[in-house]
């Protein structure tokens, strides 16, 4: 059998014969930018993530750029973010023209370590700092690393590209950040049709903000108050995701079942299931192990291979061991925690309505390794 890392075509029966007339629709009304599909989105993304504003743009490089811009980060200011994460969140720190700086991170989450960016603000003294709730969830210390942000002045973005539908501490993990977001990559747990990503905020004056950067800094049709850009999402892609959050729940209920029949499954002893913590409620975006070597991981690789089944390493190399760091990095604070855990990461297939017969061959073939 061969099963593939990611299947975006795993959707539901019904999804296509509703799509197909949306589209004809906006198609023949020629209402590409803007109106009812847009406002609609941005509506039903607030209640989703319990928040009072949210601002769809382009894409969600452009979501984490807007943010820090709405937040006042300006040229030479100093960033924090984890160093482990995908490079989008380190360049929009290089766009808006701020100083990156990366912070270890806490290898049994993935995720940024408390410790490393308490020394990181002593040490830099940053305009702002990124936390990055990577593979569906985020640090097990995400409480005390808003309340030292909150103590220490430090503007806080939370970049939940991975995380939507996750909970924190009962509620969506975007609900008391000051400013997060996401992105609607397709491939993400909810997708769009091409790009898309949302800003999302209980400011009333960052939301407004956002949403003039996001449309060239309008103040009317020519007029313009800010240098921004063009990031509007179109009104095809507002279509999709609103579509796709009809069924949400059910591809969220399906994604959560196989990240536990995973490590249900799983017993091979040199693969260690990474896992969040207690306080987090995942959305299943995708598997996560590491080796207990590289050698051990490659070795799984070359099997899984042989079997037809696709796999991942999210992320194989750490951000400040990118060659395209070198020219703007300020330094990196802490253990080179996430250079270890890129040579041993791996991660199995995880998408909607995998099949118990898939799950089983997946983690049977590995077991016998």
């Amino acid at each position: 059998m061969t099963i593939p890392f990611i299947d975006l075509k795993r959707i539901e029966p019904d999804f296509m014969d509703r799509w197909l007339p949306i589209v004809n629709d906006i198609s023949r009304n020629f209402s590409f930018i803007g109106g009812k599909h847009v406002e609609s989105l941005e509506k039903n993304l607030t209640d989703w993530t319990q928040t009072t504003y949210a601002v769809s743009c382009a894409n969600g490089t452009d979501a984490i750029q807007l943010a820090l811009r709405a937040a006042g980060v300006q040229k030479n200011d100093a960033v924090l973010l984890p160093d482990a994460t995908f490079w989008a969140t380190f360049e929009a720190v290089v766009n808006v023209g701020a100083n990156p700086y990366t912070v270890a991170v806490d290898v049994n989450d993935g995720c940024l370590d408390f410790h490393a960016f308490e020394k990181a603000i002593e040490e830099v003294k940053p305009k702002a700092a990124i936390v990055v709730h990577l593979y569906g969830w985020g640090p097990a210390r995400l409480a005390d690393i808003r309340h030292l942000c909150k103590t220490k002045g430090v503007i806080l973005i939370e970049d939940g590209a991975q995380s939507f539908g996750t909970t924190y501490q009962g509620q969506s993990i975007y609900k008391e950040a000051q400013i997060s977001t996401t992105s609607f990559y397709p491939a993400k747990v909810l997708g769009a049709a091409g790009d898309g990503g949302a800003v999302f905020t209980n400011d009333s004056e960052l939301a407004a903000v956002v949403r003039q950067l996001s449309n060239h800094g309008r103040t009317s049709h020519y007029g313009h108050g800010l240098v921004g850009w063009n990031s509007r999402m179109d009104s095809i892609q507002a279509a999709y995701v609103n579509l796709s959050l009809e069924y949400f729940d059910a591809r969220l209920k399906s994604r959560q079942q196989s990240a536990l029949r995973y490590r249900e499954l799983l017993k091979q002893p040199n693969l260690l299931n990474i896992c969040p913590g207690s306080e987090y409620i995942e959305n299943g975006y995708c598997n996560v192990n590491l080796a207990v070597s590289n050698a051990i991981r490659t070795e799984i690789e070359a099997q899984l291979k042989l079997g037809g089944i696709g796999f991942g390493n999210i992320y194989p190399m750490a951000v400040s061991d990118q060659p395209g760091a070198v020219p703007f990095l300020g330094k990196h604070i802490g253990e080179k925690s996430a250079t270890d855990m890129a040579e041993r990461v791996l991660n199995l297939p995880l998408f909607p309505y995998m099949t118990e017969q898939e799950l089983l061959e997946i983690t049977s073939l590995i077991n016998k390794i």
